[in-house]
């Protein structure tokens, strides 16, 4: 692994500085960039109508050419008049103030830092309102920090360069480093996904994990190739067989504050194929170009616990990672292989591609031997989930309503959009194995996202689970408003604000 990652992973020395103030005059804010925040139907009340104010009504001038209206990410920078101390004014929009929630104030706010970070900037202050509700406020501060952090890990000359300061102005400090930690639970999961596969492969994943984990302080367990076959986790091994490098597990324990029980409050699953060649079942080249996004699932739940210890949030908390590269080397697992997984069920291989549910397979076994009241895995598991619903939207399965219920609500509470596909038992006839107990995958193309699912179903034991499909939202192959592309750390917000709520 390149020096320059494994320094980044255990020092904050590199973080961007972001403070709050309390609410000051807009004249008496010295920076290199205000960036102020606007509701359709003009500037109204509250922060912005102050800062129009101030500003001369510059904002209410433009607002009535039509150059400004209001709509949602609209990004204007205008040249900051005589009177203020700024070089310029960035008025971002966040349409209609109704509809105003914390998804989008963190979309608002990525991509205002996102066209500012395009050059150096010593200082950038935002402009908080005092109407938004602390969490709004920390998805404002968490989008901010996320949006000036681009993709170009190895470029020479970067595309986006974080602020020197950030300042949230009129925003208290203990909310603003909430933000932040959020943002670096983000930006985490980002900086791992992009990572070349010839850098991020299990083993020094392991070591980020172990690096990450003494720094928050999360108590951390590395199973090596000797250990999973003493475990009998057959299926992780199965799909590390074509690779020279070998597979690993990674389990994280946090036991925050006020927590006492020996079972864990949570347990959190992620598939980690540091890359995907889709092994025997061979992906075309334009299909494997960004397949070392595939361990976006073990991303998250690595950004996640951290962050959630770092935040010192009272829960008690796993976290249990299956890592593996899926290679073609001369030892690759094949088709009509019968594996027999840790809970001792035989699986038939009919696609070697469908290797994401085969590392989960032993994952989700360990973790149920730990057993947690509630389980939730997140995987790029699937591209017929992206038939289904397409780049932005992660698909819900589970076998609790109730559970998928609050997963569901936590990830609108931070704007990252789900949707819960249907899991009826009809679906299990379709992963039933001729040879072996099941396949691993289902009869003929249609709802591979489902049967998926259903396979995974088999190994958590009845304890109440949801599965989170990211393949779509996990890695956004070009760049929007408010990102550039590559990883977005897809559910990292949404695992801390469930754990926030347990």
């Amino acid at each position: 692994m390149r020096q320059e990652f494994m320094v980044a992973s255990q020092s904050n020395g590199n973080a961007p500085r972001i403070v709050a103030l309390p609410a000051v005059k807009p004249e008496s804010i010295e920076a290199d960039a205000i960036v102020v925040f606007l509701t359709e139907g003009g500037v109204g009340s509250g922060a912005i109508a102050e800062f129009d104010t101030a500003a001369a009504g510059i904002v209410s001038r433009i607002i009535g050419t039509g150059e400004i209206t209001g709509k949602r990410y609209e990004c204007v920078p205008i040249l900051a008049p005589n009177g203020l101390q700024a070089g310029q004014i960035v008025v971002i929009g966040l349409g209609k103030r109704e509809e105003l929630d914390a998804g989008t104030l963190y979309l608002a706010a990525a991509t205002a830092a996102r066209h500012l970070a395009a050059r150096p900037r010593a200082k950038v202050v935002f402009v908080a309102d005092g109407s938004w509700t602390s969490r709004q406020l920390e998805q404002a501060v968490a989008g901010a920090a996320v949006g000036m952090v681009g993709q170009d890990l190895y470029r020479s000359e970067k595309k986006r360069t974080p602020f020197g300061t950030t300042v949230w102005s009129n925003a208290p400090a203990a909310t603003v480093d909430r933000g932040a930690m959020i943002a670096a639970g983000v930006n985490l999961a980002r900086r791992l996904i992009n990572m070349a596969p010839d850098d991020l492969y299990p083993q020094t994943f392991s070591i980020e994990a172990a690096a990450l984990a003494g720094h928050a302080g999360v108590e951390i367990d590395i199973w090596d190739e000797a250990r999973l076959l003493r475990e009998r986790c057959h299926a992780i091994l199965a799909v590390g067989k074509g690779s020279s490098r070998t597979p690993r597990m990674v389990i994280l324990r946090y036991r925050g504050p006020v927590t006492n029980d020996d079972f864990p409050d949570l347990a959190l699953v992620g598939k980690g194929v540091t890359f995907d060649s889709g092994g025997l079942s061979l992906k075309p080249s334009d299909s494997m170009l960004t397949m070392k996004l595939d361990m976006s699932g073990a991303a998250a739940m690595l950004a996640a616990i951290t962050t959630i210890a770092s935040m010192k949030l009272p829960i008690h908390i796993v976290a249990a990672i299956g890592l593996a590269e899926n290679m073609t080397g001369p030892s690759a697992y094949k088709l009509g292989d019968v594996i027999t997984a840790r809970s001792g069920t035989t699986i038939e291989i009919h696609n070697t591609d469908a290797e994401g549910r085969l590392i989960l397979a032993d994952v989700l076994d360990v973790v149920r031997g730990m057993n947690p009241r509630r389980i939730i895995d997140a995987a790029t598991l699937t591209g017929a989930c992206v038939v289904a619903l397409g780049n932005d939207v992660a698909g819900l399965f589970t076998n609790n309503q109730a559970w998928c219920d609050t997963v569901a609500a936590a990830a609108r509470a931070v704007g990252e959009p789900v949707w819960q596909l249907p899991m009826y038992a009809e679906y299990d006839e379709q992963i039933k194995g001729e040879v072996a107990d099941i396949k691993n995958v289902g009869d003929g193309r249609w709802g591979g996202a489902i049967t998926a699912a259903k396979f995974l179903e088999r190994f958590v034991g009845g304890i109440p689970w949801t599965h989170i499909d990211i393949a779509g939202p996990a890695f956004a192959e070009k760049p929007r408003p408010w990102t550039d592309g590559g990883g977005t750390g897809s559910m990292v917000r949404t695992l801390i604000e469930l754990a926030r709520g347990s």
